[in-house]
């Protein structure tokens, strides 16, 4: 018996078998596997089977699964029929905020203030360009982990309508003041993290901050700000 990822299959799990099932553990969610049977006779003879396969489901579920990603845990929300990470997306090497962001092989970042540790609470801030990893296709991938992407503009409408407009229920409670006090009660958990300004400075710490859209509105793109 062969099986593995590899299509077709070249390890060998299990030798001699004079069973007709063999069980495997272990294996990843969403997954495709492969496998195949090398019968063999009393005299030596043997027949190299056809090529079989199937994928593995996901145990994921929204609101109580996490994502690991390059070395940080998120955890998820569900928000009517959307899922979302409950904290910033932090990925990358920090830049400073005087340097711009360029295609290369390196994520990049920037951190408020130029401070590692605002990264670690506020997340890591992003051009659009960076953040889509060089692409104008709404709905990319971009710098998020296999599986997610950045949201379009239409998601993030959806967001919007789906908590009536209001940015409060949005917002982390903590966050905002007076009128403007966050509730939580979409569990989105919105921090207040500022933004960087064009001349590289940053601010509006405590005060807003911008979701970037994957979808272009030239020069810039959509966005959700609070």
């Amino acid at each position: 018996m062969y099986f593995g990822t590899d299509n077709p299959p070249a390890t060998k799990v299990s030798s001699g078998q004079t069973g007709t099932s063999l069980t495997r553990s272990g294996l990843s969610d969403n997954t495709t596997y492969y496998w195949k049977v090398v019968a063999k006779d009393n005299h030596g003879g043997s027949t190299s089977g056809q090529v079989w396969r199937y994928t593995t489901a996901s145990d994921f579920v929204c609101g109580t699964s996490t994502v690991e990603y390059g070395g940080k845990t998120y955890n998820t929300v569900q928000i009517g029929t959307q899922c979302w990470f409950k904290e910033n997306l932090d990925v990358g090497t920090m830049i400073t905020g005087t340097s711009e962001q360029t295609n290369n092989s390196t994520i990049e970042k920037y951190c408020y203030d130029n401070n590692t540790a605002n990264c670690n609470v506020y997340g890591g801030f992003y051009q659009w360009n960076e953040a889509m990893q060089y692409s104008t296709t709404s709905g990319t991938q971009g710098v998020c982990s296999a599986g997610w992407h950045i949201p379009t503009h239409t998601e993030l409408s959806t967001l919007r309508a789906t908590v009536y407009n209001d940015g409060n229920a949005l917002k982390a409670v903590g966050q905002g003041t007076g009128g403007g006090a966050g509730t939580n009660t979409s569990g989105f958990s919105a921090l207040l993290s500022g933004h960087r300004n064009g001349d590289g400075s940053f601010g509006n710490g405590g005060y807003g901050t911008f979701f970037w859209s994957s979808t272009e509105n030239y020069p810039y793109a959509y966005d959700l700000s609070l």
